[in-house]
């Protein structure tokens, strides 16, 4: 029997196998596609690339990168997709750990066995059995459009984001973008910058815009471990006041503002939307009531004609190969049971990385789960019992509930200093002497 399976080789299964690796531990890690990146290798040819021409990093360089492994000085603060996946490349040679990973090649069941073992069935047929398993598959790839649809038919294109991949594909077409977070106003900035037709975003509640520089800083430079101990109303109040020190006030823009309090809600970072915005480029409606053709009628009763509906709606937590395991048929709920978002409580030898949404950045916090991965597998932790994994569980979703909109956007939600210290502390409190 193998030691461990790892499943994708993105952004967190890299640092997964380099984990695992620099620790002693036999694995494999098997990718779908040709090359490693996962969604920031652009045209992956794995088939599950979210990512469009113009992606950059809303995350800072220094903010995004490995612990023992920077991004270049001469890249720039906020890298393209093309930097980030020569960074992943540089990262894969730097550590050996290509050779480890198994291209072109997908996982398509996980079985547990009797004695809690795991049979893995790869597309090439193969079974192979192994000890533990790990969950690198990411969360951005499955496409979910709005539930229940709404009222009608609309006759014109429909996409959704997921399948955007650059500015021509909306030239000459006026656009309606459903959706106000990251890729919605990147979409939609791009599409108003062809100034070949009208561009507007439809947004069922709106979302505070928060800028990517202030002060010649980084904005995401402003969070640190201190501010993030501070109660949640203190904090709202110097991101209310930072906010308007970078830009005024967003609806003078024409940027509606949202009825919720700060950090509510994952935050939506763009340099570019109020400036295009304010130029008149954008323009902004309530959600959507019904279709009547190319006609869309919004909650407002106004109405409005359209060529393409961008749906910029969001993914389903997906895990096609667990399909025989009830607890991880999740896509409906988004909403996944785990013990510091990473182990399910009764399957101690499954491990999910990366299966959050952190207000900062996703690869710091895979490389701190992977460590503690690591560890569990060679015995140095130990979890607590099984009652105590749940009722922690308990607590962090009534926290998640009590805070944010309930939506299947925030199910996964993290504050990205707190939950990194989270498992810093599961490190060091179950250690076994």
């Amino acid at each position: 029997m193998k030691k461990v399976c790892i499943i994708g080789a993105g952004s967190t299964g890299i640092v997964a196998a380099k984990t695992l690796k620099e620790n002693g531990i036999e694995f494999d890690c098997y990718e779908k596609g040709s090359d490693i990146g996962g969604n920031w290798r652009f045209n992956n040819d794995n088939g599950v690339s979210s990512a469009y021409r113009s992606l950059h990093i809303n995350t800072n360089r220094k903010v995004m990168a490995y612990a023992d492994f920077p991004m270049p000085d001469d890249y720039p603060m906020f890298p393209h997709h093309s930097h980030i996946i020569k960074y992943f490349e540089d990262y894969v040679e730097h550590f050996n750990i290509r050779e480890n990973i198994v291209f072109n090649t997908s996982v398509v069941e996980v079985k547990t066995k009797p004695d809690g073992t795991f049979s893995v069935k790869l597309d090439n047929g193969k079974y192979i059995d192994y000890q533990y398993v790990i969950v690198a598959n990411g969360h951005h790839w499955n496409p979910r459009f709005p539930e229940p649809a709404f009222a009608g038919e609309f006759t014109g294109e429909v996409i959704h984001s997921h399948y955007y991949k650059e500015p021509e594909q909306l030239k000459d077409k006026d656009v309606l973008v459903v959706g106000i977070g990251n890729s919605a106003v990147d979409i939609a900035c791009e599409a108003a910058r062809l100034h070949t037709g009208k561009v507007t975003i439809s947004t069922r509640s709106g979302a505070y815009i928060t800028p990517n520089w202030i002060w010649s800083l980084p904005f995401d430079d402003l969070a640190n471990p201190l501010t993030a101990k501070l109660p949640l109303w203190l904090q709202r109040k110097l991101l209310s006041v930072t906010l308007w020190l970078a830009h005024g006030k967003q609806e003078d823009y024409g940027v509606p503002k949202p009825k919720r309090p700060l950090l509510s809600e994952h935050p939506t970072l763009s340099q570019d939307l109020l400036n295009v915005a304010g130029r008149g480029l954008i323009s902004f409606k309530p959600n959507v009531k019904e279709f009547r053709g190319k006609t869309v009628v919004f909650q407002d009763s106004s109405e409005q004609d359209f060529d393409t509906i961008i749906y910029a709606t969001g993914y389903k937590v997906s895990f096609p190969f667990l399909k025989h395991i009830p607890d991880f048929d999740v896509e409906e709920t988004n909403h996944i049971e785990l013990y510091r978002r990473v182990i399910h409580p009764e399957y101690q030898n499954l491990f999910f990385l990366a299966l959050v949404q952190p207000l900062g950045a996703i690869m710091p916090l895979a490389e701190v789960q992977s460590k503690w991965v690591a560890k569990l597998i060679k015995g140095e932790c130990k979890l607590p019992a099984k009652s105590e994994m749940n009722a922690a569980i308990q607590q962090d979703a009534e926290k998640v509930k009590k805070r944010y909109k309930e939506s299947k956007r925030h199910t996964l939600q993290v504050d990205f200093h707190p939950y990194k210290a989270s498992i810093e502390r599961e490190i060091k409190r179950t250690k076994v002497s």
